[in-house]
């Protein structure tokens, strides 16, 4: 006998056609089908499509927001190093796992202006990591753990860009680069910068 919470067993089927089917036909009866509920009783949680797709990408994807908000309340449970190296990992692993999810919503224009607007309506949006990434490195900063002229925004943009881009381009590859490793590599690369902050003034990492 099924003894998961109707809800759950939503969100799990909703991931499972997202992943699969993709976002466009991965509809609400089928989603609820998967389920063994009735659509009337997946409305009862969630309001639109739109609104499961955003909790299947904060529920059942790699917990991203979530990490960046406790490293930007507390910045100094780790080295700056430790801590960009676990964001980067975590990143590379959320559009991994989000982008085969969200690919189609490119593909049909209806589809992606109601999502966009959900995702206003919610408060969410992909720009979130960036602006939260940027609200830790500015923690960092104001620690004196990165050089004070360091570029904060810069450097979200850049490392979640390139966690996301290690998604796309390698997503007809045979392989994939390792997420630990690609963390890594990337995070070493980013600290040069981050430590110069752009002006010359060195500041070491703790």
């Amino acid at each position: 006998m099924e003894t998961r919470p109707a809800r759950v067993r939503i969100l799990d089927a909703a991931h499972e056609l997202m992943r699969t089917v993709g976002l466009a036909r991965a509809t609400t009866k089928e989603i609820a089908r998967a389920a063994g509920c009735s659509e009337a009783a997946l409305y009862k949680y969630f309001a639109s499509k739109e609104e499961l797709f955003i909790q299947v990408l904060h529920e059942r994807l790699p917990r991203l927001t979530p990490l960046l908000r406790a490293l930007a309340a507390e910045p100094e449970r780790r080295t700056v190093a430790e801590n960009l190296t676990e964001i980067a990992r975590q990143a590379a692993l959320f559009y991994e796992q989000s982008f085969p999810i969200a690919a189609s919503l490119y593909a049909e224009t209806q589809l992606k202006r109601r999502h966009d607007e959900a995702m206003r309506r919610m408060g969410s949006g992909p720009h979130l990591p960036i602006e939260e990434l940027d609200a830790y490195l500015r923690a960092e900063r104001s620690l004196g753990r990165i050089a004070p002229g360091a570029d904060t925004f810069a450097a979200a943009s850049l490392l979640l860009g390139a966690c996301a881009q290690r998604a796309f381009a390698y997503d007809a590859a045979d392989a994939r680069p390792d997420a630990d490793a690609f963390a890594a590599r990337l995070v070493g690369t980013l600290l040069t910068g981050l430590t110069t902050g752009g002006a010359g003034r060195g500041t070491d990492i703790a």
